[in-house]
């Protein structure tokens, strides 16, 4: 859709984006009886294993007065085991990014096991290092610490902004304060599904208003990490972000990669 310039455009915005809010939950709903608009947005065809992992997603944006939410992985076609996960409530919102071990459909299925294993935890009401040792049970019953899922899981008290945190592998933060970004690093526990009946701990921060937190799997970090070496300079911690960036849900990127 193509509008005039001047004071109609302007005029416009407000019932343009009511219809595009409405015809985007149309589709999302009829997305469960058909596939149509999947294959819209396809150009190519998906791997098995990235079939498996978009299917498990919850979404790749959500905004809320409180918070603003987007996610993407990459390569889209061809992911392995790295996942994203959230759950919302009136308070409280629950994070995950994970990242299973290996690649293909092997992969897939540990990283498929693990992320149910957390809802099913999540959904019966446990707290966030219970949610690990449970979902950390599941996968080490099945692999016998043979294949394990790293994952990082967070808790956000909304109307705080203090935040639970269980770091249990390789997915890194960071945090763009004030127009600086810093990498924000917890104390590592074992991936799930390493070891037998682990126990996990969970550790706290806060967050303030304007707080942006970028989360990568091991591949960002890893193609940031041998671009910084060739450049002899760090890409990501203390580069500044000019003002006016966009939002989450506009410009999330690779926030998952393998």
């Amino acid at each position: 859709m193509t509008l005039p310039g001047g004071d109609h455009a302007r005029d416009s915005l407000g019932e343009l984006t009511e219809i595009a809010e409405v015809l985007g939950h149309e589709v999302v709903v009829a997305e469960r009886d058909t596939d149509v608009y999947l294959q819209a947005r396809r150009k190519d065809r998906l791997t098995l294993a990235a079939e498996m992992q978009w299917q498990l997603l919850p979404g790749r944006s959500c905004t809320r007065p409180e918070f603003d939410l987007g996610a993407q992985l990459e390569p889209a076609y061809a992911i392995f085991g790295d996942n994203f996960d959230w759950s919302s409530t009136a308070d409280r919102l629950m994070l995950y990014l994970s990242n299973g071990m290996g690649e293909g459909i092997e992969a897939s299925l540990l990283t498929n096991l693990a992320v149910n294993a957390l809802r099913n935890a999540r959904r019966a009401g446990l707290p966030l290092a219970d949610q690990a040792a449970l979902a950390d049970q599941a996968v080490y019953a099945h692999y016998r610490g043979h294949r394990y899922l790293s994952v990082l899981m967070f808790e956000f008290d909304l109307a705080g902004g203090r935040v639970q945190v269980v770091d249990a592998g390789s997915p890194q933060m960071l945090r763009l304060r004030n127009g600086k970004v810093e990498r924000v690093t917890f104390e590592a526990q074992l991936p799930l599904g390493m070891f037998e009946e682990t126990d996990y701990v969970p550790q706290e921060f806060e967050v303030e208003p304007g707080d942006r937190l970028v989360f990568v799997s091991d591949g960002v970090y890893a193609v940031a990490s041998r671009a910084a070496r060739r450049t002899a300079t760090p890409r990501w911690p203390g580069r500044s972000c000019p003002p006016g960036c966009s939002p989450p849900p506009r410009c999330p990127g690779p926030s998952c990669a393998n």
